[in-house]
């Protein structure tokens, strides 16, 4: 069963902080910084994100990151925010985010929220219950029937997790019309002190949602269709990503072996998954490769051979809005559609695991 997507909606924060913003704020969490202070201007241009969107700014100031959630570090042993807290935030932010996505998604799909069947919620940065899925539900008029599934910290690939479960929900019920929504609050789970896995997650995750409508009754055969999914676990890299709960929020751990191993064990995936669906790398018109920085897409073109102008949209998303976790492939869908970027496309992702995920949609 194929799975056309009918209408995709993204949603950014109401405001957002340039890079210079955010090495000042970066700044002012470390207590009595050292030299360590002096490697963030460069640290922060190394992950070649201009702009990132937080639900935390209250306003865009050019001279200050406005907000209220971190306080400046005075005692060494300070680390924000407990988790709680940040849980508390996503539960008030997060639906605003998603509601606005899924607006966009239906408006572009031209259906209301009446004929939705099922609801997707896709997130990694925050819980709750009764949650977004319910919520939605009742602001967007859903039937009291819809049936709910949360796919949850999956991580950066969420997309396709998601995107899988709606392909099989639609072969299950052909008659389906699926929302799917991924929302990531990343700016709740800022990390105060000198950690450098940590330090580089502070420098390039952002916030954002982006929804989609999947369903066969809309009909024609123009529509994007997800025709399949894929997984690899990459052998002995359990310790190369992690995403852990803490006390004071999510703990992301991102380690500088991660680039070479997609670039060493990533082709000969590529390779013999393309080959069942009798496609080669060179048949592929569009790559939504997940912008977990810099140094990943740069592995990825190695490791595929591709040209720097085949993830030229995944490094514009990375520019002007950070890494938006499950959201972010999706972005570059959307630019894909406005740009009638030839299919196939084929969405590619890593997380915890190292796990590899991709789609291949036509």
């Amino acid at each position: 069963m194929n799975a056309p997507i009918v209408g995709l909606g993204v949603a950014n924060p109401l405001y957002r902080i340039a890079r210079d913003r955010s090495i000042q704020f970066a700044h002012s969490l470390l207590h009595e910084p050292g030299k360590e202070a002096r490697t963030l201007p460069a640290l922060y241009r190394m992950t070649a994100v201009q702009y990132r969107g937080s639900v935390l700014l209250t306003h865009e100031d050019q001279d200050v990151a406005t907000q209220d959630f971190y306080q400046p570090a005075d005692h060494a042993h300070q680390r924000g925010p407990m988790t709680s807290e940040r849980m508390a935030k996503f539960a008030a932010e997060g639906i605003l985010l998603a509601h606005r996505a899924c607006e966009s998604a239906l408006l572009d799909a031209g259906i209301t929220g009446d004929q939705i069947t099922h609801i997707i919620v896709v997130t990694c940065t925050g819980f709750y219950a009764p949650g977004i899925d319910v919520e939605l539900i009742e602001r967007l008029g859903l039937d009291p029937g819809t049936q709910r599934v949360q796919v949850g910290f999956m991580g950066c690939h969420g997309a396709i997790n998601g995107l899988r479960v709606a392909r099989g929900l639609l072969a299950a019920e052909p008659d389906a019309a699926i929302l799917m929504v991924c929302v990531e609050l990343c700016s709740l789970h800022y990390q105060y002190g000198w950690d450098p896995d940590r330090v580089v997650s502070n420098a390039i995750f952002a916030d954002g949602a982006a929804a989609t409508v999947v369903t066969t009754k809309a009909g024609g055969d123009d529509f994007p269709q997800v025709i399949a999914t894929g997984s690899h676990l990459v052998e002995n890299s359990k310790a190369a990503m992690s995403w852990r709960i803490g006390d004071t929020g999510f703990e992301m751990t991102l380690s500088a072996e991660v680039p070479g191993l997609i670039e060493r064990k990533l082709r000969g995936f590529i390779d013999s998954w393309l080959a069942n669906h009798d496609l080669t790398i060179q048949d592929i018109g569009g790559w939504a490769a997940h912008p977990g920085g810099p140094r990943i897409l740069r592995s990825v073109e190695t490791s595929l051979g591709l040209p720097e102008s085949a993830l030229e949209d995944a490094r514009e998303v990375l520019a002007n809005h950070g890494n938006m976790s499950s959201a972010t492939m999706l972005f570059i869908l959307r630019k894909f559609m406005d740009t009638n970027v030839p299919r196939p496309w084929i969405m590619l992702g890593f997380g915890p695991g190292l796990e590899i995920e991709i789609a291949l949609i036509r």
